[in-house]
């Protein structure tokens, strides 16, 4: 598996052996995406669906999962939750019907807080119907802490990892006095403001907070309010949460009135983003990341060239090396097990090492919290030193600020996970 992840996949070669497979080929593993993918996040749900596939693919490229009755495909199914939680449960429900045993999805906390219940019921009352969650977006941190289940794994960096490495950046920048917070409405956003409260009271107990706020989630059109609220406070910063067009937008009202001050952001270099701030978000936008293009390295440049290939178009530029890697860990899970019977799976799960040289992780069994390096970066010109690859085309991209090791972004357990 480790040797895989160094060779650059074409697009050409990977489809080429997707058709290869015989019409008589063995039952796929499916994978069900539970994702919005209408509604106001449908862009955000593309994306993940293009991520996901093409770790499908790069697993079916070389002959799939490896079972004790031969190789069988994986096969990723699109369920389109629409962004809700009653959506995304009656898609949950629909998987179970299908008996697929694998439930993916990540754009959304209160979705996979709901989900993550739902599980558990439904691997208690069928336990020859259990379904494996793996989760590579959702950051609320009770979701691998006081709320974590055996059932659940998380590929993503929470939100108290991320905030840690952003108020690290923070407490050395010492021409920020006023920060403003601002963050969606609904448990990852309420987490992001306590967070961000408790590393700067930490890290910047000088530091003042001079806004806290909250928004519907998906529903305002125009942030030009919320800008004009940072301007008066004096803010010379603003940490956000935001993602989806929550993210875009706000960052459009910031470059369209003139804001000055600096966003340090979960999702800066997100989908849209850096198109919509423009020459405004230069030197000014942060963000954390597991990756980014600009790690450098040849094994990352052949992932990214692998990943372009696949999908050139410029909207498409958006690689989230954590979904692919999610698949690939996956696979390799399945084939431990020599089933795809989730408990066995999950337990192949726990204690996992696993990746490419330039990003190893580790499943923590404690939690099922993925451990993996993080890295802040800032937002400039495509050309400059650091940035030699933009985001869609754009003409900006995003260099390394500071990075961070695995071990040097792993939060203490809190978990008290109840085994089955």
């Amino acid at each position: 598996m480790k040797g895989a992840w160094k060779k650059a996949v074409t697009a050409a070669a990977v489809l080429a052996s997707v058709l290869a497979l015989p019409a008589s080929a063995a039952e796929p593993i499916r994978l069900a995406l539970i994702e919005g993918m209408s509604g106001p996040f449908a862009d955000a749900g593309a994306a993940v669906e293009r991520n996901l596939r093409f770790g499908v693919e790069r697993v079916n490229a070389r002959g799939g999962v490896k079972l004790p009755d031969g190789a069988h495909p994986l096969e990723l199914v699109v369920l389109d939750s629409q962004g809700s939680v009653e959506q995304a449960l009656l898609q949950q429900r629909a998987a179970a019907d299908r008996h697929i045993p694998f439930i993916l999805q990540g754009n959304g906390s209160s979705v996979a807080a709901a989900l993550v219940a739902a599980i558990d019921k439904q691997n208690t009352r069928e336990p020859d119907n259990r379904e494996l969650f793996l989760n590579y977006s959702a950051d609320d941190p009770a979701l691998t802490g006081a709320a974590c289940s055996f059932w659940h794994f998380r590929f993503d960096a929470h939100a108290g990892m991320r905030m840690d490495a952003l108020a690290d950046v923070i407490a050395d920048e010492h021409t920020v006095k006023k920060v403003y917070l601002l963050n969606q409405d609904y448990s990852f956003g309420h987490d992001v403001s306590t967070l961000a409260r408790a590393a700067l009271a930490a890290k910047r107990p000088d530091i003042a907070i001079v806004g806290d706020e909250f928004h519907s989630i998906g529903r305002v059109k125009d942030f030009a309010p919320y800008i004009a609220k940072m301007r008066a406070s004096g803010a010379d910063a603003v940490v956000t949460g935001n993602w989806g067009n929550d993210l875009t937008l706000l960052v459009k009202a910031a470059r369209e009135q003139g804001f000055n001050g600096k966003f340090y952001t979960f999702y800066g270099n997100s989908l849209d983003a850096p198109a919509a701030l423009g020459d405004a978000g230069v030197k000014r936008v942060l963000a954390v990341a597991d990756w980014h293009p600009n790690v450098g390295g040849q094994a990352s440049d052949q992932y990214y060239a692998a990943f372009r290939a696949r999908y050139p178009a410029a909207h498409d530029d958006y690689p989230v090396l954590r979904m692919e890697l999610m698949v690939e860990m996956l696979a390799e899970a399945v084939t431990r097990a020599r089933s795809v019977d989730a408990m066995a799976v999950a337990k192949a799960f726990e204690g996992m090492t696993f990746g490419p040289d330039f990003h190893r992780v580790t499943m923590r069994a404690a939690d099922h919290q993925l451990i993996q390096p993080l890295y802040v970066i800032e937002m400039d010109r495509a050309g400059v030193p650091g940035v030699r690859f933009d985001n869609e085309g754009s003409g900006y991209g995003f260099r390394t600020v500071r990075a961070l090791t695995a071990q040097q972004t792993e939060p203490a357990n809190v978990c008290r996970m109840k085994r089955p």
